[in-house]
């Protein structure tokens, strides 16, 4: 592909973004755990509940605060919303290792949340303003790889630094996202259209643009549809770390990294047999980087309707059977089947978007891209709170256990120092409790949670696009008749 097709502000805007979502999945992969984990590893012991509550609000409001940030940045110019961003961020990534109460990290995280937010509108509305019909789906993909590029190194670097203190994730991504002070010196704001130049800046103006979206009905239940995906999807990062530290045996894939590539065994495992969870999770960001141009020259052809179908489906098949197995070897597989239709999917959405938006309210509708993301956290925040809590979670089954059976346990114990106690005085080593817990509580069942949820947004999609397809037939045979 020759580079020429885009301009230089396109590939600013893309680097941009790779370091941004290099700082935040360096610490947003890691943060089910570091909520939920062992005091005695450093962690904060929450419960699975408060940290669904935490993640599902906090990041929901994240995703919801666009809404108004992607119109004051077609306002008052991208910029100077990025330098604001930027500040923000690493303000609230210095913040939240010293707040180890729940109260005072659920504020960090949402300081932190405002700052993601004015930055999330813009580099996608900048890919739309620097891309045509004609390139949009490989520059959107180029975008999508971009992300997926800083998620996939944020985490390594982090866990690199974890095992020491897991506080320091945070200054990690505090440094990482500072990167983008100095990119932004060479970024240029997108040149605008006399229409955009000449609207005027009030805040009243920016409600009455806002308000134009609710008019577009068939955009709303477009977006409301696509939040079942995002609910399925936010698995990914709420639940399967955390599924995969307390049920999945991934001693397979350790011993594989010690006889062939030691250095992953060195610095990637909790202990001899066992690899970080996060790190397993990470495979999804590499078959992205590996794959996405490959399937993105696949369905560049395909309307952006039939490519999402097909990925909300393969993707709901993957995320469901990585919450099925115990051996990591398959949870690799299924990782592998939620990347591809991941990759079919969640790229379509934003140049769906980008496509039908008005040429001058691209950071508008970019912005209201994100409401179904908002819901999709709300949603997942209970799925992988109260739920997964309820069905899945090894702390809670453990102390199920330890009840039905008439054990007495100190409850003052750290998580692991209880899970340690409950097995020897259950006469188990702490695997063979680990076993026992799988085989009469079946936490495996999330996996039905997960793909009834996946499902459901899939065959939505479906009647939805048939919907649209009748009501275009429909518009094209009443325009025939007239003439």
């Amino acid at each position: 592909m020759n580079s020429k097709k885009f301009p230089r502000t396109f590939w600013i805007a893309n680097i941009i973004e790779l370091v941004e979502r290099w700082a935040w999945y360096g610490f947003f992969l890691l943060l089910p755990n570091y909520l939920t984990g062992s005091a005695d590893q450093g962690c904060l012991e929450f419960s699975q509940a408060q940290k669904g509550t935490l993640m599902g609000i906090g990041t929901g409001i994240l995703y919801f605060l666009p809404v108004f940030t992607g119109a004051l940045a077609d306002k008052w110019g991208y910029k100077k919303v990025l330098f604001t961003a930027f500040v923000v961020y690493v303000s609230a990534f210095l913040l939240m290792p010293i707040c180890s109460t729940y109260p005072s990290f659920f504020a960090a995280y949402l300081l932190l949340a405002v700052g993601a937010a004015l930055f999330k509108p813009i580099p996608s509305a900048t890919i739309s303003k620097t891309t045509n019909e004609g390139n949009s789906s490989i520059g959107f993909g180029i975008f999508y790889m971009m992300v997926n590029i800083g998620a996939f190194f944020g985490p390594l670097v982090s866990l690199l630094f974890k095992k020491g203190d897991p506080k320091m994730i945070f200054y990690i991504s505090a440094a990482i996202v500072a990167i983008n002070f100095l990119l932004l010196l060479f970024y240029k704001e997108p040149e605008r259209s006399e229409e955009e130049k000449s609207q005027r800046k009030s805040i009243l103006d920016i409600f009455r643009n806002m308000a134009c979206i609710f008019k577009d009905f068939k955009f709303v239940i477009f977006l409301l549809i696509v939040a079942g995906f995002w609910t399925m999807y936010n698995q990914l990062f709420y639940t399967l770390p955390i599924f995969i530290s307390q049920w999945v045996n991934t001693e397979a894939m350790y011993n594989f990294f010690v006889n062939y590539i030691p250095f992953f065994a060195n610095n990637y495992s909790m202990a001899p047999g066992v690899m970080d969870a996060e790190f397993v999770c990470n495979l999804d960001a590499l078959y992205i980087i590996v794959f996405q141009l490959f399937v993105s020259s696949i369905v560049m052809k395909m309307k952006p309707l039939h490519s999402m179908i097909s990925g909300f489906l393969v993707c709901t098949i993957g995320m469901a059977m990585t919450l099925f197995f115990q051996n990591v070897i398959f949870t690799m597989v299924a990782i592998l089947v939620f990347s591809l239709g991941e990759m079919a999917g969640s790229p379509k959405i934003t140049e769906y978007i980008g496509r039908i938006a008005p040429a001058d309210k691209k950071a508008l509708y970019m912005g209201y891209s994100f409401i179904p993301v908002f819901l999709g956290n709300i949603l997942a925040g209970v799925i992988s709170g109260p739920v997964f809590q309820n069905i899945a979670d090894k702390v809670t089954l453990v102390k199920r256990f330890v009840t039905e059976n008439g054990l007495s346990v100190d409850s003052n114990l750290s998580q692991s120092e209880f899970f340690n106690a409950a097995a020897t005085q259950a006469g188990m080593t702490p695997n063979e409790l680990t076993q026992h817990l799988w085989d009469i509580y079946t936490p495996s069942n999330m996996w039905m949670v997960v793909f009834a949820i996946g499902i459901f947004a899939t065959i939505a999609l479906f009647i939805y696009n048939q919907w649209l397809t009748r009501s275009e037939r429909r518009a094209a045979n009443l325009a025939d008749s007239r003439h």
